[in-house]
């Protein structure tokens, strides 16, 4: 059985690697709008966006310099409190 593949920007994807890339934006963008919504709904947004950005930075690039972003804001707060 041959295996076909999508190609995209010089970079061949395999089926399974599609399908991948598709449920984790399906999950990780869930997980992040349902934290966006605990900003004004009550829940613990603060530990559920960090994790959907978390999910989504598996397979995105954007997603894992916004996360990056968080941590070192997240580092320089926690050194700041220490102080």
């Amino acid at each position: 059985m041959e295996v076909t593949c999508l190609k995209l920007a010089d970079h061949e994807l395999t089926w399974r690697a599609v399908m991948k890339k598709i449920l984790v934006g399906i999950m990780g963008g869930t997980v992040l709008l349902i934290g966006i919504a605990m900003i004004i709904l009550p829940g613990p947004a603060v530990l559920v966006i960090p994790v959907g950005l978390g999910i989504l930075a598996t397979e995105y690039a954007w997603a894992r310099t916004c996360k990056n972003k968080l941590d070192e804001k997240w580092a320089a707060l926690r050194k700041k409190k220490a102080c």
